[in-house]
């Protein structure tokens, strides 16, 4: 899959859909970010395991940082300089391996 700059309806659809799994938008940069936050330890970090799988499968990483059982992530492809195709499609699934 190549990264595709979201614009126009296209954008604010899929948006407004990762919206009402709690994604959010970042003020300062075109980003989407969200918390993730687990029973403990090893449920974090087992789902970071699998996040990271999918994540090199489409050769598109996320920015995310870890304390206990809470994961903060971050997701932009700095290829396109903002929000892609790629993002959404890692936020779906991570937002499916929960």
């Amino acid at each position: 899959m190549s990264a595709e700059k979201l614009q126009g309806a296209a954008r604010h659809a899929a948006l407004s859909r990762l919206a009402e799994a709690g994604w959010g938008t970042m003020e300062d940069r075109d980003a989407i970010t969200k918390s993730f936050v687990f029973a403990n330890f090893v449920d974090a970090f087992g789902w970071m395991a699998k996040v990271a799988i999918h994540a090199e499968k489409l050769n598109h990483h996320p920015e995310w940082f870890n304390v206990y059982k809470t994961v903060e992530v971050t997701l932009t492809t700095h290829d396109v300089d903002g929000l892609s195709t790629l993002d959404i499609a890692l936020a779906e699934k991570m937002d499916a391996l929960v």
